[in-house]
């Protein structure tokens, strides 16, 4: 009996929620605190710290948009995964994915996402007008590349890293404040980097299957992934560098390059357990890497404390 028979089978409700929710990958959600990072950069310009008036309204709409977009790419995964069932079928991990399994039945697959994108956009122009156009933009650039973008060598990581960019974007629309080029620039590099790493980690771990589970791994090799991930390393620790240097609403002390041994720490960790485990996602290497996640948090806690410092 094929595991997509005997899943079927064995189909209750609670299990049919379950699945739904594990389709949604939820560990995911955790890419869209990037919308929290206008909030957090907009210190001083946009709120103040001894001012819960200030910040206070701003955070509550940070939050909503965080789960908007949310939302808004649980739907984008559901329709993603529906599409590349017969290719997820032939990869070691995603096969035991519901949809690939047959536990989660591609009509719901379909009807829930479309849902979900679909109730998330709306509601994105019911928070801020301007938000709502980024979160449309977003849903059909995810959109595009899960029908045809994914298909093109290197375009297919450029859009992927475009969709961490118009996160940050979103955050500082939904707010209101300007967004700063730097963030745009550090977002998308950051997010270039990720991306091209995750190719890297498919093509090692799928060997001469890869092709046939991703089409566009055919015209990758190890070594111009390589290149590519030292390139936009390199490019996103020196981005981030300038950024600290030279924003206007960031101490004129340029005491904020406290934070740059932790995002050079981050970026060398992240590529080292990449490298080291192919057969994990991005979400499962930060989330589950002690030292890694050490040094979000003591990046967070040194800009806090450098900004409150200044104020």
């Amino acid at each position: 009996m094929s595991v997509r028979t005997a899943s079927a089978a064995t189909i209750t409700p609670a299990s049919f929620v379950r699945d739904f929710v594990i389709a949604c990958r939820p560990m995911q959600w955790q890419k869209n605190l990037l919308l929290f990072a206008a909030f957090i950069f907009s210190a001083r310009a946009a709120w103040v710290w001894d001012d819960p008036g200030t910040w206070g309204p701003l955070l509550l709409t940070t939050f909503v948009a965080f789960w908007l977009f949310n939302a808004i790419a649980s739907g984008e995964y559901l329709l993603n995964d529906a599409l590349d069932v017969e290719r997820d079928r032939l990869h070691p991990r995603k096969r035991f994915r519901p949809i690939a399994s047959g536990r989660l039945p591609l009509p719901v697959a379909y009807a829930g996402g479309a849902a979900l994108v679909a109730g998330g956009v709306a509601l994105s122009f019911v928070l801020d007008e301007h938000f709502g156009v980024v979160a449309a933009g977003y849903a059909a650039l995810t959109a595009t590349y899960s029908l045809w973008l994914k298909r093109i060598v290197i375009v297919d990581v450029v859009v992927i890293a475009s969709g961490f960019a118009l996160r940050a974007v979103a955050g500082a629309a939904a707010i209101d404040v300007p967004t700063s080029p730097w963030l745009f620039v550090c977002t998308t590099l950051g997010a270039l980097f990720i991306s091209v790493a995750k190719r890297r980690q498919e093509l090692v771990l799928l060997t001469d299957t890869a092709e046939a589970h991703r089409g566009v791994l055919g015209e990758y090799t190890l070594d111009v992934l390589d290149q590519m991930s030292s390139v936009s390393a390199s490019a996103t620790i020196v981005a981030y560098a300038l950024y600290v240097v030279s924003a206007e609403n960031l101490p004129s002390d340029h005491s904020m390059l406290l934070t740059l041994p932790f995002v050079l720490y981050g970026v060398f960790r992240y590529h080292l357990i990449a490298e080291r485990q192919p057969e994990k996602n991005a979400d499962e290497l930060i989330s589950r890497d002690v030292p890694l996640l050490m040094s979000v948090l003591l990046f967070a806690l040194t800009a806090l404390a450098v900004l409150i410092a200044d104020r």
